[in-house]
């Protein structure tokens, strides 16, 4: 019996330096970060940042596959059903915890079948009218609405997006009753909204920005808690008059259930020291991009997933909105 402890450290001390080894070996073959939409959208262009510099600092190719369809479900259901090894990872989004109410039937959860790596970075949404509305803040926007009810449409890049539930929330905080209008996808929407067919969207700042910059689109506020630099002096939704308004959209990398912690931790350690080199924060600034909250690790991720999860829910189920 007294032999016990001394066999139970050197078990111990094997399965740490077993861990290490692991950790220290890998990667040593390509990884697949799955991206379960089309090329060319922010999803997309986040991965291809983040993959680029991964491939530049670790000397192993971090491979971008596009994986689209049924917002971002195929590909997240790949993932969830991979080998737990750390080379095939999923680049998340706040679309995904959507997805785990709006849908009746899924694969997989979002909370139970992934392992939280790192948050790659955030977005404001911003809610934009055309200018022919005859209002120029929120509470004007919120007293239009409610002399018109149902009449003012809030279009969106489809419905379940976070776009669409940008507009949802609002209709529940400020008390009013907006007309969705879906489309596929936010660049048709756009093109809609500075043509007067429909009246205002809760766009991904990144896109509509532009439009508000050649004053084709006017800016109401941004839905994030705080004022963002990429839409200096516009004020948050919640300053406006709808207080504890918060919504952003953001990316984020998740690996299967069950990949080794030693893993987790590199991949951590490596994207967040992506994120501190210049090259990568001029690309992100360029594309409005937002740098994560420190510390970022895989916990604060967890619980931001468990937290936008039960907001959605919560939406979800007093919009009563459902998808197939």
């Amino acid at each position: 019996m007294k032999f016990l402890p001394i066999v139970s450290a050197v078990a111990a001390t094997f399965a740490l330096t077993a861990g290490v080894a692991h950790a220290q070996a890998y990667p040593n073959k390509p990884v697949t970060l799955v991206v379960g939409f089309a090329p060319g959208g922010a999803t997309d262009r986040v991965a291809r940042l983040v993959a680029k510099s991964l491939s530049e600092q670790t000397k192993q190719s971090f491979v971008v596959e596009n994986r689209a369809g049924a917002n971002s479900n195929i590909g997240a259901e790949l993932v969830a059903k991979a080998k737990p090894d750390g080379y095939t990872l999923f680049v998340g989004s706040v679309s995904n915890t959507i997805n785990q109410t709006l849908y009746k039937k899924l694969n997989f959860n979002i909370l139970n079948d992934f392992a939280p790596v790192v948050t790659l970075t955030t977005i404001a949404n911003i809610l934009v009218v055309n200018p022919k509305l005859p209002v120029k803040n929120v509470q004007e926007f919120i007293s239009y609405a409610k002399a018109n009810p149902g009449k003012v449409t809030c279009a969106s890049s489809g419905a379940g997006s976070s776009i669409h539930l940008s507009c949802e929330l609002f209709k529940i905080q400020a008390g009013v009753d907006l007309l969705h209008v879906p489309y596929k996808g936010s660049g048709p929407a756009v093109i809609d909204l500075v043509g007067g067919q429909v009246d205002s969207m809760f766009d991904n700042l990144p896109s509509a920005i532009g439009q508000v910059r050649s004053d084709k689109l006017r800016a109401l506020a941004v839905t994030s808690a705080k004022q963002t630099p990429f839409a200096p002096g516009t004020p948050t939704v919640s300053e406006s008059g709808v207080p504890g308004f918060d919504v952003s959209a953001w990316f984020a990398v998740y690996a299967p259930k069950g990949t080794p912690k030693e893993i987790i931790d590199m991949l951590n350690k490596e994207v967040n020291k992506a994120l501190a080199t210049e090259e990568l924060k001029k690309a992100y600034e360029s594309g409005g991009f937002e740098l994560p909250p420190a510390p970022n690790t895989p916990e604060q991720l967890a619980k931001m997933t468990q937290d936008e999860v039960s907001k959605w829910s919560a939406v979800i189920k007093k919009s009563n909105i459902t998808l197939d």
